[in-house]
């Protein structure tokens, strides 16, 4: 195997890698990227079995072949090289000389034909959607997804395709970690859908592949769904997802039993810039922030023995009833900094049902947050 590739386009390649390859594994070729050299140019895979990408680049190829080399060495190598072109050249001992200008590097690889097989999806049915929509779909639930990895069904984001009474259809996320909840819609524009069948749960460090992926500028991105793998096509890139294979817990339930509150309709830069104020007293222990709506003004209060205190006093529009409830102060700003919208309605309720956010007009977008008991 013998090519020169553009030592900018390899090192992007590479880093995409670096999120997939796995280096707690006990296979040692896990920590390798697959380059392979044909007429089409060259090819960069990884996998960690859960996650598998392939993605394809313009190279000059003298040789074809394939190699398996470590994924860490390679991008420090390249990130570190200087000039434009970086040559690679294989012997029959799988040791590889990478060379650019007047540097020049040796290092073993790993054969190719003990590389986990990365299939690209032909044949699969795809539904094309706008990156941005996806994109954005992602950024308002993934912040709810919970880190307890003995709650699996919760580690991850749950992608559905619902219809509606009067037939329309939209895709729909949610996320939760069972203290918040985030849920967000958008229309189809009618065209003919996957059938997830119940849905899937996307997994954490899944979404995170996809988020990069979508990032790579606003072209269509297809996707399809195949005995328990999320595949996602953008220009010359194939992502493969392991779904998570477990139950998501029925959110409808509990957004049917969310009684009517108080809401408050609130500009989102000066209530999220509040709550940014408030959060400088939290810490592990305490992230409270008391607020106590009475009149035309909204308090919030944060106090933290260890740290200090933190007090300010929000004008809204006067209401009859006056509230006083504790939220986690950090998981009002995730739901407040996701939303679009000029202004949020932050939904109150006493006790300990749960307060709501969503954008004021507009998109279908709704974040539940659980109060503290206090």
């Amino acid at each position: 195997m013998e090519f020169n590739v553009d030592r900018e386009i390899l090192l992007d390649g590479i880093q995409k890698t670096l999120g997939i390859v796995d280096r707690k594994t006990t296979m040692p070729i896990l920590n390798n990227v697959l380059l392979r050299a044909d007429d089409r140019g060259l090819d960069i895979v990884a996998t960690n079995r859960e996650i598998g990408l392939i993605a394809r680049y313009d190279a000059q190829v003298v040789t074809k072949g394939e190699i398996t080399l470590s994924a860490r060495k390679l991008f420090e190598m390249i990130r570190e090289i200087q000039e434009k072109v970086v040559h690679f050249k294989m012997n029959d001992a799988n040791w590889v000389n990478v060379s650019c200008g007047k540097v020049s590097y040796r290092i073993p690889g790993i054969s190719a034909d003990e590389y986990p097989k990365v299939e690209e999806g032909e044949g699969l049915m795809f539904v094309n959607m706008k990156s941005s929509v996806l994109g954005d779909m992602i950024s308002k639930s993934a912040f709810a997804m919970s880190t307890d990895e003995i709650r699996t069904n919760l580690n991850g984001i749950f992608f559905e395709v619902v219809e509606e009474e009067d037939g329309k259809r939209k895709f729909r996320m949610v996320a939760t970690d069972g203290s918040r909840m985030s849920l967000v819609d958008k229309d189809t524009g009618g065209q003919e859908l996957l059938s997830f069948g119940k849905g899937i749960i996307i997994p954490r460090r899944g979404v995170s592949e996809v988020r990069r992926l979508l990032d790579e500028g606003d072209e269509d991105v297809a996707v399809g769904v195949d005995r328990g793998m999320l595949v996602m096509k953008k220009k010359d890139t194939v992502l493969k997802v392991s779904l998570i294979d477990a139950d998501f817990p029925d959110y409808r339930r509990v957004i049917d039993s969310i009684e009517k509150g108080t809401a408050v309709t609130l500009n989102r830069e000066e209530f999220l810039h509040a709550l940014r104020r408030m959060a400088v007293m939290a810490n592990d222990k305490y992230n409270g922030v008391r607020i106590k709506v009475t009149g035309g003004k909204m308090h919030l209060d944060s106090t933290n023995p260890d740290v200090g205190e933190a007090n300010e006093e929000l004008d809204v529009p006067s209401l009859e009833t006056e509230l006083d409830v504790v939220y986690n102060v950090r998981y009002l700003i995730d739901a407040v900094d996701v939303v679009d919208d000029e202004n949020v309605v932050f939904e109150i309720r006493e006790g300990i049902k749960p307060g709501t956010v969503s954008p004021a007009h507009g998109e279908n977008h709704l974040s539940i947050i659980m109060p503290l008991c206090v």
